[in-house]
C-alpha cells in the first residue's frame, strides 16, 4: 500500500508540468502528504507538503514557481511546477503519514533541460 505518482518528464527551461499523487486510501486519513526529491548523492528534501492542520509548506527555492493542491474527491495531491530550472532536476516522490506510518511512492523523474 503506497501512494502512486505520475506526471513527470521531460520539459525545457521555464517549462511547466503537474504531478499528479494519488494517496494509498481516503485522503481524510491522511496526518500528512506531500512532495520530495531527491538527485544522486545527495539526501532527499522537501519540496511541498499539506501539513497536519492543512496548511502548506515549501522549500524556499520553490516558492512562488510551485504550487501544491489536492482533490479529495480523488483522494489526489498534485504539484504544480511553473518557471522549471535545470536544478528542479529530480527523482519526485509522493509521501504520505498514515496512521503514524510513512509512505513513500516509487518516484517520477522531472527533468529540465537548459
Amino acid at each position: 500500500v503506497q501512494p502512486v505518482e505520475s506526471g513527470g518528464g521531460l520539459v525545457q527551461l521555464g517549462g511547466s508540468l503537474r504531478l499528479s499523487c494519488a494517496a494509498s486510501g481516503s485522503i481524510f486519513g491522511i496526518y500528512q502528504m506531500g512532495w520530495y526529491r531527491q538527485v544522486p548523492g545527495k539526501q532527499r528534501e522537501l519540496v511541498a507538503v499539506f501539513t497536519s492542520d492543512g496548511s502548506t509548506n515549501y522549500a524556499e527555492s520553490v516558492k512562488g514557481r510551485f504550487t501544491i493542491s489536492r482533490d479529495n474527491a480523488k483522494n489526489t495531491v498534485y504539484l504544480q511546477m511553473n518557471s522549471l530550472k535545470p536544478e528542479d532536476t529530480a527523482l519526485y516522490y509522493c509521501r504520505e503519514i498514515r496512521d503514524g506510518y510513512i509512505y513513500w511512492g516509487q518516484g517520477t523523474q522531472v527533468t529540465v533541460s537548459a
